[in-house]
């Protein structure tokens, strides 16, 4: 496994102040505790972090700035948004947490298995890392996330998925591990021994799943789909974790008034299937908590109405009206924060605001 150069002197200094752990730790101090230090700086280029790390949950603990006014953002694994473009006042610095999850596959469960350990990509306008800490995850609590292409890590650009932006609006002790997968329905979902079969026993008491299934659904019945949906309900529950369903992000087809009340658009199937309403249906029936993304980002795109909802999908670039762009993935990843903070199902003290 490569290693990369450490930073300037002044940056790894500043860490050392600040509690940031490296691997120059003192010898005495080391046997004080008597285990090995956590990962830090020495594993960073100015652009980039890599650490040997096998797959787990890990808190990540980063310290930004330097002699100039600086702001960095820091994404991970595959194109994971995990914090938000964070400004830091000249000569000042300011720490920041979060948490995440390192697999394999790294990205979508049927998708390449990616790198092993964890890397990061230090960006922004004016990026600047001065320390960083690496450590095991002792009390995260996780939402796993099970959908389809537009929630899951989309693996190159323009794409995204809300599952991928989400992170960016967790806080240390929440993780995001996202086991959507494109062109998934419920009934492949269920069927494959590699997803469904894979994200249950990962399941904790506890745990927060998400479930965003339809936009696959073009042929599934509506006795076939409900029951899909229920089984996945009962899974979770059975683990001990909570579920929470999903309605379908709108696809961004207008009619001719602008609006976006066609079955395209709201997620219709050939046979009459009304995605969103059957799973509205077995939210109340199973007294089960309800994100209607749907409601919400019909609401969005006709706010913007024809042309300025174009910025949300990848209209201009791929002629697509239901995948999202970065841009579109983090506006509904935001809808999503809004959402569980709504219900209260994470705490305040755990989300952030951008």
């Amino acid at each position: 496994m490569r290693r990369v150069r450490t930073l300037g002197r002044t940056a790894v200094t500043t860490a050392v102040a600040l509690g940031v752990c490296l691997s120059a730790a003192p010898a005495q101090a080391q046997r004080h505790t008597e285990r090995p230090p956590a990962p830090g700086i020495e594993n960073c280029t100015a652009t980039a972090c890599h650490f040997d790390l096998p797959p787990g949950t890990y808190d990540v603990r980063v310290v930004l700035g330097g002699d100039r006014a600086s702001s960095t953002a820091l994404d991970g694994e595959t194109r994971r948004a995990l914090l938000p473009e964070t400004a830091a006042p000249a000569g000042k610095h300011v720490v920041r947490s979060f948490t995440v999850n390192v697999r394999t596959p790294e990205g979508e469960p049927l998708g390449a298995e990616g790198t092993p350990g964890l890397d990061l990509t230090v960006g922004g306008t004016a990026p600047a890392l001065a320390g960083i800490r690496v450590t095991p995850a002792r009390h995260a609590r996780q939402i796993l996330l099970v959908g389809d292409s537009t929630v899951c890590d989309q693996p190159g650009d323009p794409y995204a998925g809300w599952g991928q932006r989400l992170p960016r609006y967790l806080r240390e002790g929440l993780s995001v591990a996202n086991y959507a997968d494109s062109g998934e329905s419920t009934v492949s979902y269920l069927g494959n021994p590699l997803l469904w079969d894979t994200v249950r026993p990962l399941i904790r008491r506890g745990d927060l799943v998400l479930i965003q299934l339809a936009h696959n659904d073009k042929t599934t019945d509506g006795a076939t789909y409900r029951a899909g949906l229920e089984a996945l309900v009962a899974g979770v529950r059975e683990r001990g974790g909570e579920p929470v369903l999903v309605t379908p992000i709108v696809r961004r087809w207008f009619n001719a008034d602008g609006t976006l009340d066609n079955d395209t658009a709201l997620l219709v199937n050939g046979l009459g299937v009304d995605h969103p309403a059957v799973i509205r249906s077995v939210a109340a029936d199973r007294g089960v908590p309800l994100i209607d993304l749907t409601a919400r980002t019909r609401e969005r795109v006709e706010s913007l109405g024809v042309e300025g909802s174009k910025a949300l999908y990848l209209t201009d670039e791929k002629r697509d009206n239901t995948h999202t762009s970065v841009h579109g993935a983090t506006v509904y990843a935001d809808l999503v924060r809004q959402e569980l903070l709504n219900l209260r199902l994470v705490p305040r003290s755990k989300v952030r605001t951008g």
